[in-house]
């Protein structure tokens, strides 16, 4: 009858609209469709704690917890390891959704774009805010595929830390090692979750073993498992010595009871946990010398007296030192694990103020802020995801970007839950928010209160600076890092249906590009055609089925090509003069340059000046010498792609007085194109590291078909009855291969690549591929 109440209040403050606004960010769903999230037993309301019940917070205490007790976690990991369903759970089992959303039924809450609903995959990383025993838990779900990789990477750059999930079939896979890499880059503390222990061929010690040997991390092990595969029913919890058992008629798996472990009820439970809890305290101890001390002091004699949170504390200090990484296990599809993983990430994982930022002391308590995500919506315009790093965001409060030099007014304040969010009045330091009304900041901006608060930091760094170093370059670090956006390596042309739609097709592709910094766009000079650059051929197919849906533009993309580079193989020398009279001005420049193969890799020209080239001319002209430089090596004279690994020496410069520096960029870029021409020229091909897991029966055939893709396969690797195949693969020879490889292996197999470096293509294909550009084959 209380719970009738409670909800008829619910549906009641809802219809009048009381503090509570609810909105859909990406895609405006019709009303009828539209699924409210809202929290059984729990509402974002300034009411009176009490009117209905004492499980109703106030809108105070969910908005603006202590600093000490807010988490900013994500969820990531390879491919179908279980992120988005462990999202799924701790959704529930905090209480903000009624029902258990499943992947393979297209209703889960972080993945809400109707692409992820069909295909089953993350593709956006989705922010969500709860709360988990008075903890304020901000978390993100980040995509697993690697066309994706850039999610991950500018989601991490934000949080304090992070769950990595693992498939305990297949352990550490190919994408695991690339974000548990950029994690390493953002310093991030984690905890290590085992998912899928109940699925066929599940091993926790296989699991374990490949964190220690392929991401050489020191695992400590704070659950053993109850079973494995189809025996998996629950786990231990080392620290305390007791067993949490799920109750096997319970559906959506709330129900589990906590049990100490007795000698007569399970020995050989209690003996090997008691192992594994001994084994613990020393890894610990090795680790920490706080700990140690206590361990060796008072109770070296008996480990089984240490209290349980004395071992906790340490955990946490250790996990911060990211010298190991906790470990747990469970089953989020089946139910089990999830809330035990919950206790983990509040009590080992670090709070805002934990993590030191070293910029915040230039600072002293203003805002700052750091854009890391752009949202595009119809209706509201950029929708911009921040992490506030000290000071307090409000409604209508006007910002200074460092980055654009601009200032802009915030119009409204929203807290995150997928695609729906809930207006809020304020949100303090730790936090992640989410601003309506921002029109020119973009993703890795630095937010500030003001134009005079940033001059005021950047002089705190410099005074900081000259006292520690005697130099002022500590300016720059009132900058947040951004994020660096990878090259892409695919790219295809992009039509609207008529002419009359291109400036439709023009704007969308501007929002997307500001929403997703790694898809490029560009003009063909010769065409004049509209040119997508993305990271792979998922990532062009979901951005022109987003420009489809979102946009209602039917365009058309023409076949897909490959990013290819080009390099000079031996050294040559131009000279070249422009001599041009525009109005009453004489513009004379004559430029001698010499170009040769560069001793170490780089994508951009490395440029040198001889002794003959005065320091007085260069202080005018460098910037337009630099700039000829690099807009000459844009457009090699094979393809016209990118020009790398190339050396550039000015010998000589001479510029009439009154030349412009234009005219000195146009004769520079002209010379070098002149030298890149006179060169012996070679293709660079993107070369891709390929891991493909097949069965033993299937090996033969993809060993034969990556073999006919001009594959060198560097090593066989046995992952419990399966074979994972390490290699490198041209990626020209990578088109359309998930098909073949689904054909070959009866849908068995899965593969993910990585660019791992571009190289020199052999002069057979390098003339095949000329040829078929310039249509002679």
């Amino acid at each position: 009858m209380l719970n009738n109440l409670r909800i008829f209040a619910m549906n009641h403050q809802k219809m009048s609209s009381l503090h509570i606004n609810i909105m859909c960010c990406c895609k405006m769903r019709s009303f009828k469709k539209l699924k409210l999230h809202v929290p059984p037993g729990r509402n974002y309301s300034s009411l009176p704690v009490g009117l209905m019940g004492d499980d109703i917070k106030s809108l105070h205490s969910v908005i603006s917890p202590p600093i000490a007790k807010i988490r900013n976690i994500g969820i990531m990991a390879h491919i179908d390891a279980g992120k988005t369903t462990t999202t799924e759970r701790i959704l529930y089992y905090s209480g903000y959704t009624r029902s258990l959303g499943d992947v393979d039924d297209g209703d889960t809450v972080t993945d809400f774009m109707a692409q992820e609903r069909e295909r089953g995959i993350t593709i956006q990383s989705a922010a969500v805010t709860f709360d988990w025993k008075g903890y304020r838990v901000n978390l993100i779900d980040t995509p697993g595929h690697v066309d994706f990789t850039l999610e991950v990477e500018r989601c991490l750059r934000v949080l304090d830390g992070a769950v990595a999930v693992f498939d305990a079939s297949a352990g550490v896979e190919a994408q695991t090692l690339t974000v548990w890499r950029q994690a390493d880059k953002h310093k991030i503390p984690r905890i290590c979750f085992l998912n899928k222990m109940d699925k066929t061929g599940a091993s926790f010690s296989y699991a374990v073993e490949s964190i220690r040997e392929k991401l050489k991390a020191k695992p400590l092990l704070l659950q053993l498992p109850i079973g494995e595969a189809k025996t998996f029913k629950g786990v231990v919890d080392v620290i305390n010595k007791e067993k949490l058992l799920w109750n096997p008629n319970s559906g959506d798996g709330k129900d589990f009871e906590r049990k100490p472990l007795l000698a007569g009820s399970d020995p050989e439970l209690l003996k090997e946990t008691t192992e594994a809890r001994n084994a613990l305290i020393e890894q610990v101890a090795d680790l920490d010398d706080e700990f140690a001390e206590l361990v060796l002091g008072e109770f070296s004699e008996n480990f089984d007296m240490l209290p349980a949170e004395k071992l906790q504390t340490a955990v946490h200090r250790v996990t911060l030192a990211r010298t190991a990484v906790p470990v747990l296990c469970g089953s989020a599809l089946k139910n089990k694990g999830i809330q035990p993983l919950l206790d983990a990430v509040t009590m080992y994982l670090p709070s805002p103020e934990e993590r030191n930022y070293e910029f915040l002391q230039w600072y002293k308590g203003d805002l700052c802020a750091l854009a890391f995500k752009v949202l595009h919506d119809k209706q509201r315009g950029p929708l911009v995801f921040m992490r506030i790093y000290s000071g307090t965001i409000k409604p209508q409060l006007a910002i200074h970007n460092i980055n654009g030099n601009c200032t802009e007014r915030i119009s409204r304040l929203l807290l995150p839950f997928a695609d729906q969010h809930i207006e809020i009045p304020s949100l303090a330091a730790g936090n992640i928010a989410l601003t309506v009304g921002l029109k020119h900041t973009a993703t890795g901006d630095t937010i500030v209160s003001s134009k005079s608060s940033a001059l005021a930091a950047a002089r705190r760094a410099e005074r900081e600076g000259e006292k520690q170093h005697g130099k002022s370059s500590e300016a720059e670090r009132i900058f947040l890092a951004g994020v660096e956006i990878p090259d892409p390596v695919f790219f295809c042309t992009i039509e609207p249906p008529s002419v009359a739609k291109q400036p439709d097709l023009d704007q969308a592709l501007k929002c997307l590009q500001r929403e997703d910094p790694s898809l490029k766009v560009k003009i063909d000079p010769d065409s004049g055609q509209t040119v997508l650059c993305g990271m792979g051929e998922l990532h062009i197919e979901i951005i022109h089925d987003r420009i489809k849906r979102e946009y209602g533009l039917e365009t058309y993309l023409g076949p897909l090509q490959i990013a290819y580079r080009e390099t000079i193989l031996n050294s040559v020398r131009a000279t070249d003069t422009l001599d041009r009279t525009l109005g009453d001005k004489r513009h004379l420049v004559t430029v001698e340059v010499e170009a040769r193969p560069a001793e170490t890799s780089s994508a951009t020209p490395v440029i040198e000046y001889a002794e003959s080239v005065t320091d007085d001319l260069l202080k005018v002209s460098q910037e337009a010498i630099e700039n000829g430089i690099h807009s000459a090596c844009l457009q090699g004279p094979l393809l016209g792609s990118p020009v790398q690994d190339v050396a550039i020496s000015l010998h000589s410069l001479m510029i009439h007085p009154g030349t412009s520096t234009t005219m000195v960029s146009a004769c520079v870029s002209r010379c070098i194109q002149k030298a890149l021409k006179k060169a012996d020229k070679q293709v660079l091909e993107p070369l891709m590291k390929i891991e493909v897991t097949v069965t033993r029966d299937y090996l033969s055939p993809v060993l034969a078909d990556l073999a006919q893709r001009r594959g060198n396969i560097k090593e066989i690797q046995t992952r419990q009855d399966n074979r994972v195949v390490i290699g490198f693969v041209p990626l020209a020879e990578m088109m359309g291969y998930s098909t073949v490889l689904r054909t070959l292996t009866s849908g068995s197999a899965t593969f993910a690549l990585e660019l791992s470096s571009y190289q020199a293509m052999n002069p057979q294909d390098q003339s095949t591929l000329l040829n078929r550009r310039t249509g002679l084959t």
